[in-house]
């Protein structure tokens, strides 16, 4: 038993022995392989394959933007909305752009698809009061329970949507999507006309939850 026992150990070293030393060239041919991949990426030339413009030449996709296309798109409205354009639009008209443009994707009342999501909802725990525990319910966001400011809401529309053209609609017409969806959520009444003004002076139902970030760079030393 015991010559068994000896003989089972040699080999079990030998053959940890074999592993330890075949691993060795195989790692140096992966790192060879890779530096060799590396080198020879850095230096592809693109151009000079089968169809291609030739060497050292480039595609020439796409052109630069226009200065009129980057004014419209160069629009951010902050929580002040102080950068809130002219214009103004109703919820009777937010209604009709609401149904033209974003209910395909957002569902005839706001109440999301599978894979777009859901915009109305004062509390989606069927809670009667809004509330935010976000962190241990399973509670799903909208703009009636958790965006904080009124005017962000319009930016976003504005520069975003809609999803497949973004940033086609019209001052106008954004400002009465604000209004329709602001109404369905039940911020504000569908009697009213929002503007640069009116926007303003909403006040989101979440907009207490939030606050500004204040905290300050911290240096580790190791």
């Amino acid at each position: 038993m015991r010559l068994l026992h000896v003989a089972c150990t040699l080999t079990a070293l030998s053959l940890t022995a074999c592993s330890d030393t075949s691993s060795t060239p195989n790692n140096a041919t992966n790192a060879s392989s890779n530096a060799s991949s590396n080198a020879s990426f850095s230096s592809y030339d693109a151009g000079v394959v089968p169809g291609g413009p030739g060497a050292k030449q480039l595609y020439a996709l796409g052109h630069a933007a226009a200065d009129s296309t980057i004014a419209l798109m160069n629009r951010d409205v902050g929580s002040d909305g102080l950068e809130l354009p002219e214009g103004s639009g109703t919820v009777a008209r937010g209604t009709v752009v609401y149904a033209a443009q974003c209910s395909q994707c957002h569902g005839a009342k706001g109440e999301g698809l599978p894979t777009f999501p859901k915009l109305v909802g004062r509390d989606s725990a069927g809670a009667p009061t809004p509330e935010f525990q976000f962190a241990t319910t399973n509670k799903t966001k909208t703009i009636g329970n958790y965006w904080p400011y009124a005017t962000t809401l319009f930016d976003y529309i504005k520069r975003a949507m809609p999803f497949a053209t973004p940033g086609t609609m019209t001052d106008d017409d954004v400002y009465a999507v604000t209004a329709y969806l602001l109404s369905a959520n039940a911020v504000i009444p569908d009697t009213v006309t929002l503007n640069a003004t009116t926007l303003r002076a909403v006040r989101m139902p979440a907009r207490d939850h939030f606050v500004p970030d204040n905290r300050q760079p911290t240096v580790t030393t190791k």
